[in-house]
């Protein structure tokens, strides 16, 4: 009792000693003493050691400030952090609690009136509720009866009718048709040099970094028209690769179904940027000798949602034809005919993204051996406005080479279709849980302040599977920034665009095709596909899955084992290497615009011809030293003094900077010096 009396006193004394402001000299307390009396009184007992207070930590310093002394800035913010995550996971922790009980209100609230029901009428008894329905006048047991049968048979009379999706096959690419990088560069730069080409050494370099950027892999196919020098685009070629795509298609569905051509009631065929007269509808009719009544419909010019659209409309002729009829959609693109040999960096693109490739999609309002449900179709079309209707657009260049440009502001008009699609179909699939959060943020922002966060809706508790059109590294980057999903959420998007390109209107099939082929589909599985197109258009489809795929058998057939594959983010460039415009497609840069936008090129008037082809652009992020760009400058104008006595001195001098320098400082001389080179030679 005594050495427990004696410890107690010793540490009241070194923490009194210790929390005195003014702390006197370290020698104040000496506890050497009482330490070794007490070991030796007690010696199995291990004591901690009392430490002197000079020699306590920072910790323990904090630990006995007085309350009243302020705590370190750091300190706080720590704390802060500390609580905000802690409130964090305490709100992801109740949100499943809250889910549960929004999404199912009715049955929550339901239950307890059921069985305060039951409990009223045991207390009741079956003889008093006997007598309660035999006092029920003749009208009210018929209208008790007739208007719930009333109800429901008006109900399922105005419904629309489901529509299946009985089965579906893409495109296989044969071998003989792949392009790797080098393949591609190297045909390109041997394109230059034909006639009526444009496409220089510099258009090659850029197509070079575009390609090592874009996500695209070693395996992505170009028409055998594309193999050719000069490429084929006549239309022998591109009527090929129809029949090549579609008809391998159709193929694999038939055989896949089991159905003959001549059960099929509607056909509808979507190709944007080529259409044959007779058109591919008539094409298909004729190679399967299918019934004269069949109702056909050929679009084009729809752009990359225009599988979509497809669906949508083989939608509503279903609705209204004989219950059990069956519609064949194909979803292709071919790209033979268009072929970009200029040298306009916007109008690249197409030819370093763009692969053959196709869908063949058959529906029914049928049940019977259907995989799918089509739940929802929402259209969005922004054509409207200026810079959406041009921002993807077919055109000729100034030389006159034929192209596909796609604008610098593509993805804000994408966004801002996005944002417009989201809102309408939003209420249509979101759950309650959901739509109800959304509901008290956008209050909040309205009525107390509009500083207040925007709350986004999670669409990954509408959806297990999404299938986001593979337009482009950025396009995916943006969706799933935009939407909140993870890296398994757009891993369809990546490899599909990895190992087949961009494939246009077919691309989310081939999305489809690779959740199944890694066997993720389940029954009752929901799946979202949206689709981008010119117009400018942002469509969606959404699916509920009734039975999952019988075999793994389709394009990833051969090729799954190997996927997924690291795709390497890309590296930061100069600004005066590539256009913000084709930088913010590719994901080059963040939609913000990292790079800054590319001033206006040096325009030379007169007959020296000097245009933006001779004249590069001039970025003042690529700008090199200034001692050596001084230092090239007055060499370029000095030499003008010997042209009297040496009149080749300007020239020798100009190539020798333009071969020492490189371009990059080559492309920073005054334009007027290019001008007086014409004129002095």
């Amino acid at each position: 009792m005594s050495s427990d009396l004696s410890v107690n006193h010793v540490d009241d004394r070194s923490l009194a000693c210790a929390s005195k402001e003014p702390c006197g000299p370290p020698t104040c307390v000496d506890n050497s003493f009482a330490r070794s009396h007490l070991a030796a009184l007690n010696p199995p007992r291990s004591l901690p050691p009392v430490p002197k207070p000079h020699a306590l930590s920072l910790a323990e310093q904090s630990s006995h400030t007085p309350q009243s002394t302020l705590l370190p800035a750091t300190v706080l913010y720590r704390t802060a952090s500390m609580s905000s995550s802690a409130a964090q996971a305490q709100l992801k922790q109740l949100k499943p609690l809250y889910q549960h009980v929004v999404n199912n209100f009715v049955a929550v609230f339901a239950a307890p009136l059921v069985v305060a029901a039951l409990v009223n009428a045991a207390r009741v008894g079956p003889e008093e509720l006997l007598v309660r329905v035999q006092a029920l006048r003749a009208v009210h047991v018929f209208l008790i009866a007739f208007v719930p049968a009333a109800a429901a048979t008006l109900y399922l009379m105005l419904r629309p009718r489901s529509v299946y999706l009985v089965d579906y096959a893409c495109f296989r690419t044969r071998p003989n048709c792949r392009v790797p990088f080098a393949t591609f560069l190297e045909h390109a730069k041997l394109v230059t040099f034909v006639e009526g080409a444009s496409i220089d050494e510099r258009s090659v370099r850029f197509m070079t970094r575009l390609l090592e950027r874009s996500g695209l892999g070693e395996e992505t196919c170009l028409p055998p028209a594309h193999h050719y020098i000069p490429p084929y685009r006549n239309m022998e070629a591109s009527r090929a690769e129809v029949e090549v795509v579609i008809f391998s298609a159709i193929d694999d569905l038939l055989a896949k179904t089991g159905i003959s051509a001549s059960s099929i009631d509607i056909l509808i065929v979507n190709c944007s940027l080529f259409a044959p007269i007779p058109s591919f509808t008539d094409m298909i009719i004729h190679r399967y000798k299918m019934r004269k009544d069949i109702r056909n419909v050929h679009l084009s010019g729809m752009g990359c949602s225009a599988g979509l659209i497809s669906v949508g409309l083989a939608r509503n002729f279903l609705q209204v034809a004989p219950r059990g009829a069956r519609a064949l959609v194909v979803s292709t693109e071919t790209i033979t005919p268009n072929y970009y040999v200029g040298k306009e960096r916007a109008m690249l693109l197409p030819n370093c993204l763009f692969r053959m490739g196709g869908a063949a999609v058959l529906l029914s309002t049928s049940r019977a051996n259907a995989r799918f449900r089509l739940a929802r179709v929402v259209r969005t079309l922004t054509g409207a406005q200026d810079s959406a209707y041009r921002c993807v657009f077919q055109e000729e260049d100034a030389e006159g080479h034929r192209g596909i440009n796609l604008n610098k502001d593509l993805m804000t008009i994408a966004g801002d279709a996005l944002k417009a699609n989201i809102t309408a179909i939003g209420p249509l699939v979101l759950p309650a849980s959901e739509q109800l959060l959304f509901a008290l943020s956008f209050i909040a922002r309205r009525v107390l302040n509009r500083r207040v966060k925007p709350y986004l809706p999670d669409f990954r508790t509408a959806f297990e599977h999404f299938c986001i059109h593979a337009g482009g590294r950025a396009v995916i980057d943006e969706l799933q920034r935009s939407l909140g999903l993870s890296d398994e959420d757009v891993e369809a998007s990546r490899m599909a665009l990895h190992r087949f390109g961009n494939t246009s209107s077919s691309s989310v099939w081939y999305e489809l095709a690779y959740i199944e082929a890694k066997g993720r589909m389940r029954k009752g599985d929901r799946v979202w596909m949206i689709g981008f197109g010119s117009g400018f258009k942002c469509n969606s489809a959404a699916w509920e899955c009734i039975a999952p795929p019988r075999s793994a058998e389709g394009p990833w057939e051969e090729s799954i084992c190997r996927y997924p594959v690291d795709i390497p983010e890309p590296s930061q460039v100069r600004a005066h290497e590539i256009d913000p415009s084709i930088d913010l497609y590719l994901g080059l840069t963040s939609a913000c615009g990292a790079v800054r936008p590319r001033p206006d090129r040096w325009l030379c008037a007169g007959r020296a011809g000097l245009t933006h082809g001779h004249l590069h652009t001039y970025s003042r992020s690529s700008r090199g030293p200034l001692h050596r760009r001084i230092v090239y400058l007055c060499l370029f104008t000095l030499s003008f003094v010997y042209y009297p006595f040496v009149p080749a001195a300007p020239l020798i001098i100009h190539f020798c900077i333009r071969l020492k320098a490189n371009e990059m400082y080559y492309c920073e001389l005054n334009p007027s010096l290019h001008i007086a080179l014409y004129y002095l030679y």
